[in-house]
């Protein structure tokens, strides 16, 4: 074919050397998320520690080791994490899906014990701030599909109680949640079907 000029060799080199590392990366990541899925919080951590190694300003690994803090109770961890995000970056998918989630385990922590809400909710089941309280409570207990059915019930009862309230809950879940998540997923099917009918 003959030599070809440097500046067409050295772009083809770096498609190559990015294609392989970002490949990695991006196996990483997607390991990381997994684990984290299946509840493997210390194993997700590692991997998103790796990531970080190699690139501190990883977004999509910084939100997720914020999650896996969130996951095992390191509150205070997953806030020093996320104030290491600089301000410009805030709003990354990533870091709002990891302040989400935080935000609503620090909620669910403050609501005190699950079997007084399920007692709140069975003995008045019109009482809407009480199972609204329930659903972070079950979120916060990795209930995700119980928590959104709670939150749908309200929408289901009352769409207007608290400033459209509940509906504004389960779109903060589905950002915690992710896109991907099953409840996400069934949630926003429901809502949906409840808001567009």
């Amino acid at each position: 074919m003959g030599a070809l000029p440097e500046a067409q060799v050295v772009a083809f080199l770096e498609r190559l050397t990015k294609g392989s590392i970002g490949g990695e990366a991006k196996d990483l990541l997607k390991a990381a998320d997994l684990a984290l899925a299946e509840g493997d919080a210390a194993g997700a951590a590692d991997l998103y520690a790796q990531l970080l190694a190699e690139d501190s300003a990883n977004l999509p690994a910084l939100g997720g080791l914020v999650r896996c803090y969130v996951e095992s109770g390191a509150l205070d961890q997953a806030k020093q994490t996320l104030a290491m995000v600089p301000e410009a970056k805030r709003n990354d998918s990533a870091i709002a899906a990891a302040r989400a989630a935080l935000e609503l385990a620090e909620q669910a922590k403050a609501l005190g014990p699950l079997a007084e809400l399920e007692q709140k909710v069975a003995a008045n089941p019109a009482d809407h701030q009480a199972r609204f309280d329930l659903a972070l409570a079950l979120n916060g207990k990795g209930r995700r599909l119980d928590a959104l059915e709670q939150l749908i019930s309200i929408v289901k009862r009352d769409r207007k109680w608290n400033d459209d309230g509940a509906r504004k809950q389960l779109v903060q879940l589905f950002d915690a949640w992710g896109p991907t998540d099953e409840a996400t997923i069934e949630g926003r099917r429901r809502l949906s079907s409840i808001l567009f009918s």
